[in-house]
């Protein structure tokens, strides 16, 4: 059983930064396409970004395009989000699965990690 763990959340001001990070244990995900996910309040979970297999390859949304950056780390077994100049509309739960590249989300879903952009 392979579960994610998502953190680096948290509540900051617009234009500000988090690092998101995901960690996976039982299982590694270094041969499978990962993404990013976020759920606003009353809204359907929405792929963001996402990376391919090696690396080398990205994914992202038109909503985050140029202030997000997803990379992977697969000696640690991780995969991270950078996002720079968040915007209320950011506000959301995000959380990390395989998906992107023709691959779709795992059954399983950790439980995310909160992103708060407010003034």
């Amino acid at each position: 059983q392979v579960q994610l763990i998502e953190s680096g959340g948290g509540v900051v001001q617009p234009g500000g930064s988090l690092r998101l990070s995901c960690a996976a244990s039982g299982g590694t995900f270094s041969n499978k396409a990962m993404a990013w996910y976020r759920r606003a309040p009353e809204s359907e979970r929405d792929l963001v970004a996402a990376v391919s297999r090696n690396g080398l390859g990205t994914y992202y949304a038109d909503s985050v395009m140029g202030r997000f950056t997803i990379s992977r780390d697969s000696a640690k077994n991780a995969v991270y989000l950078q996002m720079d100049n968040l915007k209320p509309e950011d506000t959301a739960v995000y959380y990390c699965n395989t998906g992107g590249f023709g691959t779709m989300a795992g059954t399983y879903w950790g439980q995310g990690t909160q992103v708060t952009v407010s003034s």
